[in-house]
């Protein structure tokens, strides 16, 4: 028997998509296929069930959520046999829609039930796993909005773009080095991708690989409002590179030092943490995951 454990997060996207047993069972084979489901109740909870999960021996862990959902179950799976499923039911949905796993259900367990497996690559920062991107500067602030918002769809999003744009001169000064270089003052983002999309579709780092052994750095200096305005349609258009205050490398590993701080407010796969140092070591760990895809 193949035993499969579903880790559902029941409220993913708009938590109005609940999972049982009997509702999966149709699209696997009974005498072939053990199903499990688990309902995680607060954060963190996830990669408990998934520890659990591994004790009993699953073949396959699902995780049934957004980005968020995901890096708590993949984190348990780095260097294991169990591969990682995933059945996207979040808002934003990045490193599925990377994976090219669809939000359609019946075509998702495929994928499932097919069990195709690929190995990905993994980020980790300062001993944690990021698996779609971590950053710092705007794209944490607007994580930590987001959050704090309960519209858990693209228009709350863009309400929480609104207000961080408001909030960014009410900001403590940021002098960030990175990998000892000239510092930079109030950067208006440094992002490190694993994946060449966000969620909805939108990409800073468009050409990223979640199999190339390489980390994708976008650094953005200080920039205005217009210039914001005009990032945010370059972002639409995947043409981050025309703005002439971004630079873009690729890397192996980065160190990101936060000057007369300590602590970093960070976003990781799109979960705002705070991070008590000032200093972030991001690495990148060669396909170290084994994730189900599409044939």
């Amino acid at each position: 028997m193949i035993r499969i454990h579903f880790i559902v997060n029941p409220i993913a996207g708009h938590g109005n998509a609940p999972l049982t047993k009997e509702e999966l069972q149709p699209y696997f084979i009974t005498n072939v296929h053990d199903l499990t489901v688990k309902i995680s109740e607060y954060k963190a909870h996830a990669t408990q069930l998934a520890q659990e999960s591994i004790a009993e021996q699953a073949d396959i862990i699902v995780a049934c959520g957004g980005d968020g959902t995901i890096n708590e179950v993949a984190a348990c799976l780095i260097g294991t046999n169990v591969a990682l499923g995933i059945l996207p039911m979040g808002s934003g949905n990045g490193l599925a829609s990377n994976l090219k796993i669809p939000k359609n259900r019946r075509k998702a367990l495929t994928i499932i039930r097919e069990r195709h497996e690929e190995c990905m690559d993994v980020g980790t920062i300062n001993g944690r796993y990021f698996f779609s991107n971590t950053g710092v500067g705007f794209d944490a602030s607007l994580i930590k909005n987001y959050e704090s918002s309960e519209k858990r769809t693209i228009l709350g999003y863009i309400s929480a773009c609104v207000t961080t744009f408001r909030d960014i001169k009410k900001n403590q000064p940021l002098s960030i080095t990175v990998n000892g270089e000239q510092p930079m003052i109030n950067p208006f983002i440094i992002l490190i991708s694993n994946s060449n999309e966000m969620g909805y579709k939108l990409s800073l780092t468009p050409k990223a690989s979640l199999q190339d052994g390489k980390l994708d750095v976008l650094v953005i200096k200080k920039i205005n409002r217009l210039k914001m305005l005009w990032l945010g349609f370059l972002i639409i258009i995947r043409k981050v590179h025309w703005l002439k205050e971004s630079t873009s490398f690729q890397t192996t590993k980065l160190q990101l030092t936060r000057n007369h701080e300590s602590f970093f407010d960070t976003q990781i796969d799109g979960e705002h943490h705070e991070l008590a140092t000032n200093i972030l070591d991001i690495a990148i760990l060669e396909k170290s995951l084994c994730v189900l895809t599409a044939k």
